[in-house]
C-alpha cells in the first residue's frame, strides 16, 4: 500500500477492535457462555478466540464441543452455547465504545464504497450499527458470519460491490489473512487489537499500520 486512503474505491472495515472497541467485551462472553462446563474448558476457548481472531463464533463453537471438550457437536447444544454467548455480547455492543474519527473519514472518502466484513454474526451487526446510529456510514452493506470472511469478499468482488482498487482495514492476523487472499491492500489498527505480538508480526509481513481510525484518516 503506497496510496493515501482517500484514493480508494472501496473500504473494508473489520467491526471488532476496529469500529468498536468490542474485542475484551466478545472475549469475555465466549468465557461466560461456556464457563458452565468448567473454568479449564472455558479458558481454552478463551485462549483459541484470542489467537483467532475475526474468525466467526459459529466455527470456534463447534471447536469447543469436538476439540475441547472430545465430543460430537450436538445441533441442541450448539444453539444454546451459541445463544448464551449472544446474550452475554449484546448489551456490550450497544454500549462500547465507537472509533474516533469514523465521520471525519467517511467525509474525507465520499466517494468510497464502505462495507463492514465481520466475523460478528450478520444479523446481530446490522441491529447493533442500526441502533448506535452507525449503518448509514456503510453503504456497501454489512456483513457477517455464518459466511467467513474469505466467502464474503469472494461474494462482494464477484457482485461489483468490492472494486479492485480497495483496502481492508482490520486488527487481526486472520483480516491480513483474509484481505491478501482477496488481493485487496490492507492496514493493521494497532489500538484496540488482541494480537499480543503485532509489532513484531507486521514488521515480518511488512505490513503498513496505524493506531486507529482517527490516525487512519492521514494515511
Amino acid at each position: 500500500m503506497n496510496k493515501a486512503i482517500t484514493e480508494y474505491q472501496t473500504l473494508v472495515f473489520d467491526c471488532d477492535g476496529v469500529v468498536l472497541n468490542s474485542n475484551r467485551i466478545k472475549t469475555q462472553a465466549f468465557y461466560k457462555a461456556t464457563k458452565h462446563y468448567g473454568h479449564d474448558p472455558a479458558q481454552a476457548l478463551v485462549d483459541y478466540h484470542v489467537q483467532h481472531g475475526g474468525i466467526s463464533r459459529y466455527l470456534k463453537m463447534e471447536y469447543f464441543l469436538t476439540d475441547i471438550l472430545g465430543k460430537g457437536i450436538v445441533p441442541t447444544e450448539l444453539e444454546d452455547l451459541l445463544n448464551r454467548f449472544a446474550c452475554a455480547v449484546k448489551d456490550g455492543l450497544l454500549s462500547c465504545e465507537v472509533a474516533a474519527g469514523l465521520d471525519e473519514l467517511r467525509k474525507k472518502t465520499a466517494h468510497t464504497n464502505w462495507l463492514i466484513v465481520s466475523g460478528g454474526d450478520q444479523n446481530e451487526l446490522r441491529e447493533v450499527f442500526t441502533a448506535r446510529g452507525l449503518a448509514d456510514y456503510f453503504n456497501g452493506g454489512i456483513f457477517g458470519s455464518p459466511n467467513d470472511k474469505d466467502k464474503i469478499l469472494a461474494r462482494e468482488k464477484a457482485n461489483k460491490n468490492i472494486d479492485s482498487n480497495a483496502l481492508f482495514l482490520g486488527d487481526s492476523k486472520y483480516d491480513y489473512v483474509a484481505a491478501n487472499k482477496a488481493g485487496l491492500d490492507f492496514v493493521f489498527l494497532s489500538d484496540w487489537t488482541e494480537v499480543k505480538d503485532w509489532q513484531f508480526w507486521i514488521n515480518e509481513n511488512e505490513l503498513k499500520s496505524s493506531r486507529n481510525l482517527a490516525s487512519s484518516v492521514t494515511l
